[in-house]
């Protein structure tokens, strides 16, 4: 009888301190009431409590929580989208009973503030200053639940606009804008690139043509000076010839010159070439001509 009983204190003593002590984690606190009324918050570490008489009610924790918000209105110019507002909370050391006794649920109530500030908020402005002024829209979430957050327990550290979402069709307008834009942006830059390229490209064949130009005129003029002087040394060392027999001579020359780099070209096609004396002579004619009548005008032009 006497070893029962004994097992039986002992058991007692083992669930008491059982319920008796227990431990809080750091960074968090908990509150405990006395036969139903508030009576005193246990801090980080191990703490103890009357058993049946003590209880925990609650435990609180002093980490920044985080919560969420979507929030769906309309715009200025009716356009209806998806707000996404993530609230940064915290509970006040200085006010833990306020914030375990006099909200029964916190969340909610900074949903609702939320709900009402951004939708009062974002109907005056139109779609694209939503996007542009979205830190305006979280600074006012902030200043306006401050105040009232800190009376039921809770700081506001941070609001932040994470999220805005309009209709897809909405969205794919936009982005059709925006690629309109830019292709008007493109073509307008490669029409400025094909217009400078053109310019340059006729400076460029301008430049050549002059550089063609001057370069068989200067071809002429020396021929023209090698022939006379050939011609005047050609006179001085034989008696009786004189210029336009000489000319003739080397037109000839010249002429049987041609017909022999013709003949011996490998590639060369079919020519058909007058080879009679009455036809050099005309060949002569028209050469002497056209060499006299260039030489007259470069002299012009001098």
């Amino acid at each position: 009888m006497l070893s029962g009983f004994f097992i039986f204190c002992v058991c007692i003593v083992i669930i008491l301190a059982c319920t008796s002590f227990f431990t809080v984690q750091q960074q968090s606190c908990a509150v405990i009431e006395r036969l139903g009324k508030f009576y005193r918050i246990a801090h980080p570490g191990l703490r103890w409590k009357i058993p049946f008489l003590d209880k925990i009610v609650t435990r609180l924790t002093f980490r920044i929580l985080q919560l969420d918000v979507a929030v769906e209105t309309k715009t200025k110019d009716n356009v209806f989208v998806n707000v996404v507002i993530a609230v940064q909370y915290v509970v006040l050391r200085n006010k833990i009973f306020e914030a375990c006794y006099v909200l029964s649920d916190p969340e909610y109530q900074i949903k609702a503030f939320v709900f009402d500030l951004v939708r009062a908020q974002v109907p005056k402005l139109l779609l694209d200053d939503v996007f542009s002024r979205k830190d305006d829209i979280a600074d006012a979430v902030k200043a306006d639940l401050e105040k009232p957050m800190s009376e039921f327990g809770y700081g506001i550290i941070k609001a932040l606009v994470t999220d805005i979402n309009p209709d897809k069709n909405v969205k794919a307008a936009m982005n059709e804008i925006n690629t309109a834009q830019r292709l008007r942006v493109a073509a307008a830059e490669k029409g400025e690139a094909e217009k400078i390229l053109k310019v340059k490209q006729a400076e460029a064949e301008a430049e050549a043509s002059i550089l063609h130009g001057k370069g068989i005129a200067g071809q002429r003029h020396a021929i023209i000076e090698g022939l006379g002087q050939s011609v005047e040394e050609f006179v001085n060392q034989i008696s009786g010839a004189n210029a336009q027999s000489v000319m003739e001579m080397v037109l000839i020359i010249q002429y049987i010159d041609t017909l022999k780099e013709i003949g011996g070209a490998s590639k060369s096609n079919v020519v058909f070439i007058p080879h009679s004396p009455g036809e050099i002579s005309s060949v002569g004619d028209h050469i002497r001509e056209t060499i006299f009548s260039s030489a007259s005008l470069e002299k012009t032009s001098d």
